[in-house]
């Protein structure tokens, strides 16, 4: 199925901001990865968007994590980043989007980490996925290395705050419920999630519950099949899905309407009744 906000939306106005999310199938050469993302953009910049998020593992994507992946990990400062900082300032948009970062140079783990690229084609901010995907019988851990608790990851657009999580990060509500507290008004999520049994229903009835939680839009960009579940989605802040794929390439858009989720939160002031505060789990 198919549902995309863009067809009928208007000019936002001088309280929304048009977000766009990109699905699309990566494979193993960044190069091509970039160019296909590139066109995507392009097609989302067309619609009006303003932020475009791209899947976890956008520079390159295996169904099973090893050496390959370890042989292709770049610095911030490498040829992928790079070249989204170039969409980014081709198009004008503020471009988020999953790469292999290198943790050490000849070493042998890699972090996964979503990268923001600015309308000039700066480096803007940086999340390193904390939660890793040791579920499903897959070890992530065994090449990626988590990265720190640290302030959670936002970064502005106008008025609009966004904060970003990675994939698996969503079956953990209180790493976003610190985003949340930290401001953002849009959750920002790309992923891959790994298509199996019941798994987009998890995929698709944890992101309505993060965004209902803590009266948030999300904006959640899934891979295409093969390797990803699809189903990437915009949602906003009562949980309603605004613009939603299957599992086929394609770009969504929607608005970020600060207007209604100033009503939402008035109407749900759920942020502001919570009783119990996030504390760093000890290390084992």
């Amino acid at each position: 199925m198919q549902l995309d906000s863009s067809e009928t939306n208007q000019t936002p106005g001088p309280n929304q901001l048009d977000v766009a999310v990109v699905q699309f199938a990566p494979g193993t050469d960044p190069s091509a990865n970039l160019s296909a993302l590139r066109e995507h953009v392009r097609a989302a910049r067309d619609r009006g968007a303003r932020v475009v998020v791209a899947p976890e593992y956008s520079m390159f994507a295996v169904t099973r994590l090893d050496e390959r992946v370890v042989a292709v990990a770049e610095p911030l400062t490498g040829p992928f980043v790079t070249g989204l900082g170039e969409i980014a300032r081709e198009f004008g948009v503020h471009l988020v989007a999953g790469m292999v970062e290198q943790v050490a140079p000849g070493g042998s783990r890699i972090h996964n980490t979503l990268v923001v690229l600015g309308p000039d084609g700066t480096l803007v901010t940086k999340y390193r996925k904390v939660h890793l995907y040791d579920a499903f019988g897959f070890l992530e851990s065994e090449v990626v290395e988590a990265g720190a608790i640290e302030a959670p990851a936002v970064f502005g657009v106008a008025d609009v705050t966004f904060g970003l999580q990675t994939c698996f990060d969503l079956r953990f509500p209180e790493g976003i419920r610190r985003v949340a507290t930290a401001g953002a008004q849009v959750l920002v999520l790309p992923a891959q999630w790994i298509p199996g049994p019941a798994k987009v229903d998890q995929w698709t009835t944890l992101l309505r519950a993060r965004a209902i939680e803590n009266t948030v839009y999300v904006a959640a960009a899934d891979q295409a099949a093969p390797r990803g579940a699809g189903a990437s989605m915009i949602i906003d802040p009562t949980g309603a899905v605004l613009a939603e794929l299957g599992d086929e390439a394609g770009v969504l858009t929607a608005s970020i309407d600060l207007v209604h989720l100033a009503e939402v939160r008035t109407t749900n002031p759920s942020l502001e009744l919570r009783r119990f505060a996030i504390a760093q789990r000890a290390a084992e």
